[in-house]
């Protein structure tokens, strides 16, 4: 699920031109001291006893609408189990855009929040920042059993083997199914496509032009060309994925990327998919309407698709396909949403402490169980699945088993953990930019030239961002 209907792209490229800046500014203003508030050690439970008055952590997110609604509920219930303690304040600060640039400005201006929420792709921003105190080293301090994080969602925020950041939110992406016309075309939606291939062949005897009926729908977003790279066993960028080093360049220009855009122009051009441009509100209405009979979209989608489409067609959900073929061993989606960071710098050791018991009480099955129902994001703790409340829930929805089938099915690995970059969310907008120009050319001859200048294109924002880190 995306905090945002509509991804930024001027916002995009503003908060990663400026990251190189940022992040020199940041480097300067870190301490060298191991205390206090120059530390980015993880203070023990002892940091909490003597406090005369409540510590306040200030808590920035992006959620709204029902997500933040759910969001309230666990501070509301964390504050009141902590009342005379801790008193955790959220806040609004926009899209998740909005708020790695709001983050960047308050390192400078030495005033970032307690607590903040990131999305996904921020990672590596948020660690080069040396602002954090890595959620490992409050592991370790509290013996505290992360075992119950789902691997494939805590192997997203590792790095060198260790946790940096507590996964929050998360989604994945799934292939939804339009039964009703499944069925009138013969098709079985028990059946469903597996690759883009079979996508294709199945979406020529679902479309109906009389009808205005396409077979296949979805927003042009970059995150679906990563999650078919992944299925592919194959990396977005070099370096293990930016993993075992700082990447320098992205590899989405190569096979894997030019394949999907020759085969979503040919889809358009054909008439079996329609072009709802990168508007995300778009692409989900298109579907909502029932006039589309396959659609990418989030598992955060899954419970307002299903309700928006009663009384006039049904839903199934359908495993992400596979870029080719049934894809590589090692492959598999990666997990989008956000996690959870708390500030060293320039924070005191009872701050610190407040923020990861506050960690703690999001991350427990009880409460992830709460937020799942709430919101529709999956559990990242695997033992709410369990809790009564969402046993229920996955009953009404049963479409959501097929999200969890998805994730168990996966093994953690370089590529389905995802690009460590730092310029990311620039890498993003940029393969956007290559589809949609290729898509709306109509011309799929057209798609190696366009994803290579899209690629290329980030030649220097990787090496500026990569330049102001080593420094």
């Amino acid at each position: 699920m995306r905090s945002g209907k509509i991804r930024r792209g001027l916002a995009a490229r503003a908060l990663v031109g400026a990251a190189a800046l940022a992040l020199t500014a940041t480097m300067a203003a870190c301490g060298s001291s191991d205390s206090g508030s120059n530390s980015t050690d993880a203070p023990g439970a002892d940091a909490l006893k003597n406090v005369k008055s409540p510590v306040t952590v200030e808590f920035w997110h992006s959620m709204k609408g029902a997500n933040v609604a759910a969001l309230k509920q666990i501070v509301t219930k964390f504050n009141a189990a902590h009342k005379g303690k801790i008193v955790v304040k959220p806040v609004f600060v926009g899209e998740y855009d909005d708020a790695i640039a709001k983050y960047k400005t308050a390192v400078q201006q030495k005033n970032t929040p307690e607590l903040i929420q990131v999305y996904d792709i921020g990672s590596r921003f948020m660690i080069d920042s040396k602002q954090t105190v890595p959620m490992y080293k409050f592991i370790a301090k509290d013996k505290w059993d992360a075992s119950a994080i789902e691997p494939n969602i805590a192997s997203y925020y590792q790095f060198d083997g260790k946790q940096w950041s507590m996964p929050f939110n998360s989604s994945m992406p799934l292939l939804y199914i339009n039964k009703d016309l499944f069925a009138k075309a013969g098709l079985d939606p028990n059946k469903p496509p597996k690759n883009l291939d079979e996508i294709e062949a199945d979406a020529k005897k679902l479309t109906n032009k009389k009808k205005n009926i396409v077979g296949f729908n979805a927003a042009i977003y970059g995150w679906y060309l990563e999650q078919l790279m992944a299925t592919n066993g194959d990396q977005y960028c070099n370096d293990s994925n930016g993993r075992k080093g700082l990447a320098t360049k992205v590899n989405f220009a190569g096979p894997d990327g030019v394949k999907l855009a020759q085969w979503w122009t040919n889809m358009v051009k054909k008439g079996y998919a329609s072009n709802t441009g990168r508007t995300t509100d778009a692409a989900q209405q298109a579907f909502k309407s029932g006039t589309v009979a396959m659609e990418l979209e989030s598992t955060g989608e899954l419970r307002d698709f299903i309700n928006s489409a009663k009384g006039k067609f049904s839903v199934a959900a359908a495993p992400f396909p596979r870029l080719t073929g049934s894809g590589a061993p090692d492959g598999g989606t990666i997990i989008g949403g956000a996690s959870l960071w708390i500030d060293g710098i320039g924070h005191t050791d009872a701050q610190k402490r407040a923020s990861w018991e506050f960690v703690k009480f999001a991350s427990s099955p009880a409460i992830q169980a709460m937020w799942h129902t709430g919101t529709g994001y999956f559990p990242v703790n695997s033992k709410a699945l369990d809790e009564p409340t969402d046993k229920a829930w996955v009953k009404q929805y049963p479409q959501f088993s097929v999200a969890v089938q998805q994730l168990h099915s996966a093994k953690p690995s370089l590529a389905t953990s995802g690009c460590a970059l730092g310029v990311m969310p620039q890498a993003r907008q940029a393969a956007e930019e290559g589809l949609e120009k290729t898509i709306t050319s109509g011309d799929p001859s057209t798609a190696a030239a366009n994803m290579k200048a899209s690629a290329d294109s980030l030649s220097k924002p990787i090496t500026d961002y990569n330049r102001a880190v080593k420094k």
